[in-house]
């Protein structure tokens, strides 16, 4: 008999989270440095400069962050881990009517929810308790290793695409072409990001386009204003 598997949107929103940050900010970030230098009328070299150590810096700081951050939450579940486990050593009878609670609360008849406790706990007693007391799982369980190799991978995969359009376009338009181009790889970002989780497209994609171009004409203004002082 075939074995029947689903897959939910929840088992990858870890990854998910981390690497549509990672890239959304390595657009942005690139972008409006490399906007904000091409309006402040420098060469081609120091733009290009500007926008691959802009890549480096921050593939940098977005593996350090999330991997600080996601550390954080890994430290408290093993706390929890740990606590778990010396309930369990303690007072098991406590923690098995801890349990069957749960299951009462959620429907059970007391009968039922002291055989399912009792059962659970004979096949694996801390894998029950993390799941249906702390709402800890495999799935939602933090690594930070994977977050931060996320977020440093897809934040350079996305300020690639400002960094090549530099490299590509002609001096006098590569303000413009690497804002617009840069909105048109948010907006197919944000379609892309809701899709694989599961949710409506319009909303996202409108918020991180507009949230760029926010950003963009913000930096753009600023190397006008060196522009001009220059």
């Amino acid at each position: 008999m075939a074995r029947h598997r689903e897959r939910h949107v929840v088992d990858r929103i870890g990854w998910l989270r981390a690497a549509v940050l990672g890239a959304n900010d390595g657009i942005v970030s690139v972008a409006s440095l490399i906007i904000g230098v091409a309006a402040a009328g420098q060469p081609r070299g120091a733009i290009l400069l500007t926008g691959l150590a802009g890549l480096v810096a921050g593939a940098m700081s977005m593996a350090a962050g999330e991997f600080v951050s996601v550390s954080s939450q890994a430290d408290a579940e093993q706390a929890d881990r740990a606590k778990e486990q010396r309930e369990l050593a303690t007072d098991w009878h406590a923690e098995h009517r801890e349990l069957a609670h749960i299951y009462r609360r959620r429907g059970l008849s007391s009968e039922l929810a002291d055989r399912v406790a009792t059962e659970l706990m004979d096949h694996d007693a801390l894998g029950a308790h993390l799941r249906d007391e702390l709402g800890i799982t495999e799935e939602l369980a933090a690594r930070p290793v994977q977050a931060a190799g996320a977020s440093a991978a897809s934040f350079a995969c996305g300020a690639a695409v400002p960094l090549l359009l530099a490299l590509v376009l002609p001096l006098a338009i590569i303000g413009w072409g690497v804002g617009l181009g840069s909105l048109l790889c948010l907006a197919v970002l944000g379609a892309l990001g809701a899709r694989t989780g599961g949710a409506e497209m319009l909303r996202p994609t409108v918020r991180v386009t507009f949230w760029g171009a926010l950003a963009m004409a913000i930096t753009a203004g600023v190397g006008l204003a060196f522009h001009a002082a220059g």
